[in-house]
């Protein structure tokens, strides 16, 4: 779905910058999947939240979401899909560990955009802007020595609302960050709705381990924050 926008007074819209962790030291062939997964991910984005995304040289995500109140629960999403991929181990790779533990680094931007138009590439205005600016601020390519402190951010102009996100957002991360990839994989399937029993049949393992896994991933919190936000935002 093309879509096209062009924005005559401002508004507030929700973008999401991403950069894939230590994608660029990757082997070839962890590379080549790696961007068939996230090829698929932009398909489901698009179908189940009406998100424009694209992926721009293999390792960075730029999207534009419709309803800005889903900004939240869309980059928990992302976050928890790129870390349950499963990639073949790369013992001699010394980043491979970063990649298997934050997976990626992802930035909200709330703000306005002027224009938007999918079928030429084009996302211009200060939410884009916002997020691709903090995800540079944070990024670690061409870095000898990573030392990665935050990979999940909320950014906006409207100062009490950045005031109000800060805590959350840092709990979220920390939480998200130590979730293995079995339990960032129940997370992912619970923002999307399924229940455990559905999601068992998905992952082929039993209802309790899914409920497990839910409990061990900090599922309440996850659920309780992502509404909080959606509330918020859509009064804001």
């Amino acid at each position: 779905m093309y879509i096209c926008i062009h924005y005559n007074r401002s508004m507030n819209i929700a973008t999401i910058s991403g950069d894939i962790i230590s994608f660029t030291s990757l082997s070839s062939s962890n590379k080549r999947f790696l961007e068939k997964e996230v090829e698929n991910l932009i398909k489901l984005l698009d179908t189940k939240f009406d998100a424009y995304c694209r992926i721009i040289k293999g390792d960075y995500l730029e999207c534009v979401i419709k309803n800005p109140e889903q900004s939240l629960q869309v980059a928990i999403l992302i976050k928890c899909f790129i870390k349950s991929i499963k990639l073949e181990n790369e013992p001699n790779n010394k980043r491979f560990k970063y990649f298997k533990n934050f997976g990626i680094r992802v930035a909200i931007g709330l703000g306005e955009l002027k224009r938007f138009d999918a079928k030429n590439g084009i996302i211009d205005g200060e939410a884009i802007y916002m997020s691709g600016r903090k995800i540079n601020t944070e990024s670690t390519h061409n870095k000898e020595r990573i030392v990665i402190k935050n990979t999940l951010f909320f950014v906006s102009k409207n100062e009490q609302l950045n005031n109000q996100f800060t805590a959350i957002i840092d709990l979220l991360d920390y939480i998200l960050n130590k979730a293995t990839a079995k339990q960032c994989e129940v997370v992912y399937h619970k923002l999307l709705g399924h229940n455990e029993n559905e999601i068992s049949k998905i992952m082929k393992i039993t209802q309790s381990v899914v409920n497990q896994h839910s409990i061990s991933a900090g599922w309440n919190a996850i659920e309780t924050a992502v509404n909080h936000y959606n509330k918020t935002i859509k009064t804001s």
